[in-house]
């Protein structure tokens, strides 16, 4: 979004209605700010209010020009809004959502939106809201429903394209000999691929990478392996033509993470290599291209390029980002059978987890990695 989204001039007119704040939750100077507004996807935009510094209304994932001007529209609706109008229902919504309270955000939301026609402009935010507290609670089956019924609301829009990847995920996460499955996946699996072939609905790369993750994941689901196969080659050239057609580095290095998802789902991970290494070459100071190269070389089982890359992503990264390289080197010392250096790797991670400040502390990583030491300890111990 800040390579090809902020940039777009269609935004100044915008610029003397917020105060614009970017926060990079890496850096400890601003852990009190995520303590305080704790942010659990990325990207995610919040309007706050700041007369009480809470949060009217927060988003979740990239967004479009159009999307984020009536994100703007919301905001400004929740900042003046009164209780006991559908605009007052909303808005009690949206501060649910943000403070992550999912369970009661569901009612709300369902409240606010039986009083809001589908042609609303709030109603396509407030349901792709409703649809993600629906799968932060695990109710699959609430959210498959919901995006069958709003769909047809929704096609031809963006909002509608997300629900349809999204209520696939939900679907494709339901027990196999749950009723109506295949019929639900099959009909989501087709409005994707409505979604992706209307030109005219104006899908960011990352839109249109999550649409083909969820119908390569549909099609690994049904155990097609050549339907899989078929949407990871489009996945790959659509994202590779973006790359090619992309007007700055930093737009192009933007796509890396989908484009290595692509080649990850295409059994093209070699693809990636030269890609990270022209991104780190023009980003000398970003520890994201060496990080992602660890990451590719571990996965090639290519240890020494793997622990080459880690070290140069550890000169450069910083707060919680620190512990995922440390856990990929910890899993390059497994690939090598070094049980020693992948302990200590897995020590340091967790020291420096529970060092950094509240906000940044990973609790649930924290116990993952010392369960993995655990058991380590334990293999080691036996005769």
């Amino acid at each position: 979004m800040r390579a090809v989204v902020f940039t777009d001039k269609a935004l100044s007119k915008h610029a003397g209605q917020f105060v614009w704040l970017s926060i990079d939750t890496e850096k400890a100077q601003n852990a009190p700010f995520v303590h305080k507004y704790p942010i659990g996807a990325w990207p995610s935009l919040y309007v706050i209010d700041p007369r009480k510094e809470t949060v009217l209304l927060r988003w979740v994932g990239g967004a479009s020009v159009a999307q984020l001007e009536k994100i703007f529209a919301d905001g400004r609706n929740a900042y003046g809004g009164s209780a006991g109008t559908a605009q007052g229902d909303l808005a009690r919504a949206d501060r649910l959502y943000a403070e992550g309270r999912y369970p009661e955000a569901v009612p709300a939301y369902q409240a606010a939106l039986a009083t809001l026609p589908p042609k609303d402009p709030r109603y396509a935010r407030a349901a792709e809201s409703l649809l993600f507290s629906l799968g932060a609670t695990q109710r699959r089956e609430d959210c498959v429903a919901l995006t069958l019924q709003d769909y047809p609301k929704l096609r031809g829009t963006t909002a509608g394209a997300d629900f349809a990847a999204s209520g696939l995920d939900c679907a494709t996460g339901l027990p196999e000999n749950a009723k109506g499955r295949s019929e639900a996946i099959a009909r989501l699996e087709a409005a994707s691929r409505e979604s992706l072939a209307d030109r005219r609905i104006p899908l960011t790369a990352d839109d249109r990478s999550g649409i083909y993750s969820a119908l390569f994941d549909a099609r690994k689901d049904a155990k097609d392996e050549t339907g899989a196969a078929a949407v990871a080659k489009e996945w790959v050239a659509d994202l590779d033509g973006r790359a090619a057609r992309a007007k700055t580095a930093e737009q192009r290095t933007a796509l890396d993470p989908d484009r290595l998802g692509a080649y990850e789902a295409a059994g093209q991970l070699e693809k990636a290599i030269p890609m990270l290494e022209r991104s780190e070459r023009e980003f000398p100071k970003d520890y994201n291209p060496p990080a992602r190269l660890a990451l590719v070389y571990q996965k090639l089982g290519r240890w020494d390029q793997s622990l080459a890359a880690s070290d140069r992503a550890l000169g450069l990264v910083y707060g919680p980002r620190r512990i995922r390289v440390l856990v990929v080197r910890a899993d390059v010392y497994k690939g090598m059978g070094d049980a020693a250096m992948e302990r200590r790797t897995l020590e340091e991670a967790v020291s420096f987890a529970k060092s950094l400040p509240e906000g940044q502390k990973p609790e649930n990583q924290i116990a993952g990695l010392e369960k993995r030491l655990g058991s380590l300890e334990s293999a080691s111990s036996q005769p």
